[in-house]
């Protein structure tokens, strides 16, 4: 099959001296490019000129943004925030958000890894991921308790198939579940996805199962097998209890093996608490990766973007920067960690003063994000959903026949009477 001579130009690196990534990508992956001689490539050649018709904005007869007042005024930013931002996202938001990644992640200090690509937030990111990797048909290997929008991400939109195995076994992750369906699974190409803190559960890897994770995915990919290993790390840092890996597993993954490709997904929506900005990243890594093969990885990812939604906003891309570069950014996102993790230790103690609540359902494995799960004895969930609704005026969400409780959004003083309310709710149904 032929494809534009931009995509097999990065094709050809993505396989040049052994390297394997480029059998990892989709055909649609193999076929993306970034358009470096379309509108945007004649665009930036032109930049600098006296007169420049090249790029679609409106300017004013001095060269500033043509922008509405009533729009500037509720806006404290520069006109420039008006303007596109690249596909490939603000160069210095790419690059400082690099820089956060090895400040929250001190093993990546040294080590070579791609820029972040920046999307329209981590659901644009998963669905970049789904376009580059997945073909109708493949494989997703996730956790049974997962985030149910990867069904419309990547059945629905990339006709792939999702693979499920064991979350929990003896109160932590079942790394033995995922090495069977590793095995299991008769692909050579191997893409899992791995959600630490999960949605829905609130559960991380401890330190001991994220060396077992790494092992089993390592293994996997020095078997021969093409390994895609995409990490959702939507929640990160967000993490309250001592033995719980702190790390994203892109660290013990970036150079694990050639067969294995790491791919860091993640943003600023949970973890700056910015859920409106639409802002994500992806990054790439992978044993003996050169510079112009993590160039190629971007070009596709940014080529994937602009295919797709052209750029992420740019007002928040700058809004984003200048929060990141604030004196104050550090202290006050503790400040709103302490609030999260207040609220993850009141429900630890109120589970703990109220063994009762055994009775009617069981709390399963958390330590970290916004959520816990709980799982209903001799209820139906779905039914005990609505009718905490109704008759309680307490709203939660049902997956996979848990009850998913967003601690998050509870106000402090009234998470004793949340799981009351489910308690007391449980008992009347069963009655």
């Amino acid at each position: 099959m032929s494809y534009n001579p931009l995509a097999e130009q990065a094709n050809a690196e993505l396989s040049a001296n052994g390297c394997n990534v480029l059998s990892m990508l989709s055909e649609r992956g193999k076929a993306i490019f970034f358009p470096r001689k379309g509108i945007l490539g004649q665009g930036a050649e032109a930049k600098g000129s006296e007169i420049n018709a090249t790029i679609g904005t409106a300017l004013e007869d001095d060269g500033s943004p043509l922008v509405l007042d009533c729009v500037l005024k509720s806006l404290n930013l520069p006109k420039t925030s008006f303007l596109y931002a690249p596909s490939f996202g603000n160069p210095d938001l790419r690059k400082a958000w690099k820089e956060q990644i090895v400040r929250k992640n001190p093993s990546l200090a040294g080590k070579q890894f791609s820029n972040p690509v920046v999307t329209c937030a981590l659901t644009h990111a998963i669905s970049c991921a789904g376009y580059l990797f997945l073909d109708p048909g493949d494989e997703v290997i996730i956790p049974d308790l997962y985030w149910d929008n990867y069904e419309l991400v990547f059945v629905n939109s990339c006709g792939a198939k999702i693979k499920t195995f064991n979350t929990f076994k003896d109160g932590g992750f079942d790394t033995e579940a995922l090495k069977a369906a590793l095995a299991e699974s008769k692909s050579q190409k191997k893409v899992v996805l791995l959600n630490f803190p999960n949605n829905p559960t609130g559960y991380t890897a401890t330190e001991k199962e994220a060396v077992e994770i790494a092992k089993i995915l390592t293994d996997c990919a020095a078997a021969g097998n093409k390994v895609v290993a995409l990490l959702d790390d939507a929640y990160f840092g967000l993490v309250y209890e001592e033995g719980v890996t702190k790390e994203s597993l892109f660290v013990k993954l970036l150079e694990a093996n050639e067969n294995l490709l790491a791919v860091k997904l993640d943003g600023p929506t949970k973890e700056d608490y910015v859920w409106g900005f639409r802002v994500g990243f992806m990054t790439f890594g992978f044993k003996g990766a050169s510079e112009a093969q993590l160039k190629a990885l971007e070009d596709k990812a940014a080529g994937t973007v602009r295919g797709n939604i052209s750029n992420a906003p740019s007002i928040s891309q700058k809004i984003l920067l200048a929060a990141f570069q604030s004196e104050e950014y550090l202290q006050q996102k503790q400040e709103k960690y302490e609030t999260l993790k207040k609220r993850f230790d009141i429900i630890k103690k109120e589970l703990a003063a109220h063994p009762e609540y055994k009775e009617a359902f069981e709390p399963m494995p958390c330590n970290s994000g916004y959520f816990m799960c709980i799982k209903p004895k001799g209820v139906d969930a779905e039914e005990l959903r609505q009718k905490l609704i109704k008759d309680y005026s307490t709203g939660t969400i049902m997956l996979s026949g848990l009850i998913r409780v967003a601690f998050s959004a509870v106000p402090t003083d009234k998470l004793g009477k949340l799981f009351e309310n489910i308690y007391n709710c449980i008992k009347e149904m069963k009655k």
